[in-house]
């Protein structure tokens, strides 16, 4: 399988088109606020930056802190969204591995919701946190919060899950993992009266290690990592992982 294409038939711009992006504020996660809570201390009186900042489900509540937000966003759909909540939000439509942010010296740079892995090789997961740690403020951080790929493979190759079961709508996540590419390829097959619908999206999962040498080589070290942003300890247990970076030097 070529690396950089991944599923076949996949386009990941598809997976965050009008459609997801008119739905995806109805299926928050519940940690919105203690996410933002988490942010904010870190930005203190400085500027964010969120990659992949999507329709502001971060970003929005970091906003209403007194934190000033911008952002990075491939997604124009997405963007829409945003903007019709926050209308002078300053957002950079691109590539979060490439693109350039509309300020600089960022006091924080984030990017949460195992988004990394959006980015299917390793050559453009390493771009991305090089992009971040040039936008940092020399006393800046730059935090990543992803899946543990054991808590969530549980030493599975293939596997279906049901996600919602009603009387007139079946929702099943179909997966595939290959342990060679490190993608994960996944979809959310909507079964109704109203016939299917798919919900293709790709992941490249990576270990809280391997992140660890992609800071590196961006001139950052690991500062701290928590299992969540309620700053629970990290163990091997844990099924996700936050991790703050600094500048190394």
């Amino acid at each position: 399988m070529d690396e950089a294409r991944g599923m076949d038939g996949f386009d990941p711009m598809s997976s965050f088109g009008p459609e997801v992006a008119e739905q995806y504020d109805d299926h928050l996660r519940g940690d919105e606020d203690v996410t933002a809570d988490f942010l904010a201390d870190l930005a203190g009186d400085g500027t964010a930056l969120e990659l992949a900042i999507g329709t502001g489900r971060v970003a929005v509540p970091l906003m209403d802190r007194g934190v000033q937000v911008d952002g990075i966003e491939q997604s124009q759909a997405m963007t829409d969204r945003l903007l019709a909540k926050r209308p002078g939000a300053r957002v950079t439509l691109g590539d979060m591995a490439c693109a350039d942010a509309p300020g600089d010296d960022y006091r924080l740079v984030f990017l949460v919701f195992n988004t990394i892995g959006n980015l299917l090789t390793q050559d453009d997961q390493v771009r991305c946190f090089q992009n971040a740690s040039r936008h940092l403020a020399q006393d800046g951080v730059f935090v990543v919060e992803n899946l543990v790929p054991t808590a969530h493979l549980e030493g599975r190759s293939q596997f279906v899950e049901a996600e919602r079961v009603t009387a007139g709508e079946v929702v099943l996540d179909v997966n595939r993992y290959d342990p060679v590419t490190q993608q994960l390829q996944e979809n959310h097959v909507r079964i109704s009266a109203a016939g299917i619908r798919m919900g293709p999206i790709a992941q490249r999962l990576t270990f809280p290690s391997e992140l660890d040498l992609m800071a590196r080589l961006a001139g950052l070290r690991l500062a701290h990592r928590w299992g969540g942003f309620a700053g629970e300890p990290f163990t091997a247990r844990s099924e996700r992982h936050v991790s703050v970076y600094a500048r190394a030097s």
